[in-house]
């Protein structure tokens, strides 16, 4: 496997552009009635074209067998090893909300939840509330004092929160508090070790409050804890790739992410659509660009086979607005799993899909897992994508002599 430093060494800057188009939790399941999956069962006849013109494979974001988060599966695709690069979701949310993180601050991504009579989960995301009344419930979570640090909780959007702990020599190696199933009660917030005891000290004291405090809230009741985590030390993907990357997401985590590594985070709306719109408004100014859509992997973990399907028709039927700029190089693929069937991330490969002129194309004729499997770029490792990408885009120098 080459490392970044090799890669560093041997990459080229030139006029070519490529596009990422990640529909995040792309990968799905057969539904037992038709034994096809949902981007098997959808009608995609544009991303069945581009790649009866490309050449396809499946990936595994992290190794065979691993179900990946959404960092790990994105650092991946952006050409990072997950395995090295650890980053908590507690950074990425706060990076995508524009958070001004302090040197020792831990910050952890929240989930407002719902909690019956008998103190177990019934919702995880509480719905899915609105943002609005996210924005309300954290102002009645921010007036919790702790002992030892100072508290600051921000909303993110829906059901999801920021929580910084803020103090001196804090640690934040220290156990989700989701217990990421149905029916159990929220965890216990456990140190790793012992430099991290006072971070979990204080989110289960948090944790006590804000139940305090969301008794009489519904369905926002409680609160779930996930990603405790620091700012990491990561090359950009300036430094590593030569590029000059922009990142066009609407939900804050991903704009986190793309900002980790170095991306100029774009302004855009929440739609599809409005994706491509920006696109377009910024072709000329960038060489590389990450489009996220997020709604396939929503609609993956709520078990709605159905709209999951409907967005990537809309993302098929949109997709003309991309190939019609004719990018040097176009990627199709996802971050992970997530069947409808499961109502979960999964550890199954995910198809990929590349475009370009200078692709020896194969004889897939179908964008869909099981075409895929046979595809000439085989089963590899997602943070292999970027290097092949920026091969087909002729980025890359020869290696040795």
């Amino acid at each position: 496997m080459i490392t970044l430093d090799k890669i560093k060494v041997l990459s080229e800057k030139n006029d070519s552009k490529i596009i990422f188009l990640i529909m995040d939790g792309l990968g799905g399941l057969p539904r037992p009635e038709t034994g096809k999956t949902e981007l098997e069962t959808a009608k995609t006849p544009n991303l069945d074209l581009l790649a009866s013109k490309g050449v396809c494979g499946v990936v595994d974001p992290v190794s065979r067998g691993i179900t990946p988060g959404s960092g790990p599966g994105h650092l991946g695709l952006f050409g990072y090893d997950p395995l090295k690069f650890d980053v908590g979701r507690g950074i990425l949310e706060a990076l995508g909300i524009d958070f001004d993180l302090k040197d020792g601050d831990v910050a952890t991504r929240g989930n407002f939840c719902t909690v019956d009579k008998k103190g177990l989960v019934v919702d995880r995301r509480a719905g899915r509330i609105s943002t609005e009344t996210n924005a309300e419930l954290c102002k009645k979570l921010a007036k919790i004092r702790l002992t030892g640090a100072e508290l600051i909780v921000e909303p993110v959007r829906e059901h999801r929160l920021l929580v910084v702990f803020r103090g001196s020599g804090l640690t934040g190696d220290v156990a989700d508090t989701d217990p990421q199933q149905l029916g159990l009660p929220p965890l216990k917030a456990v140190p790793h070790n012992n430099a991290s005891k006072k971070v979990a000290e204080m989110a289960n004291e948090f944790i006590d409050k804000a139940k305090e405090v969301l008794a009489e809230s519904h369905p926002a009741n409680m609160v779930l804890l996930r990603g405790f985590s620091s700012h990491p030390d990561m090359p950009s993907m300036q430094e590593i790739f030569k590029l000059n990357p922009a990142a066009i997401a609407s939900y804050p985590m991903y704009r986190g992410l793309a900002k980790l590594v170095g991306m100029k985070v774009l302004p855009t709306g929440v739609t599809i659509e409005d994706e491509l719109n920006t696109l377009h408004e910024h072709y000329d100014d960038y060489d590389f660009f990450f489009i996220h859509v997020k709604k396939t992997d929503s609609y993956g973990e709520d078990g709605n086979f159905d709209a999951k399907v409907g967005v990537i028709e809309e993302v098929d039927s949109l997709l003309p607005r991309i190939t019609d700029l004719q990018p040097d190089v176009i990627v199709v693929t996802g971050d992970h799993s997530t069947p409808a069937l499961l109502q979960s991330h999964s550890w199954h490969p995910v198809p990929i899909l590349l475009y370009s002129k200078w692709c020896r194309p194969d004889r897939v004729k179908e964008f869909a897992e099981s075409e895929c499997h046979s595809g000439g770029l085989g089963r590899f490792l997602s943070m292999e994508i970027m290097p092949t990408a920026m091969a087909h885009a002729l980025k890359l120098a020869k290696y040795g002599a």
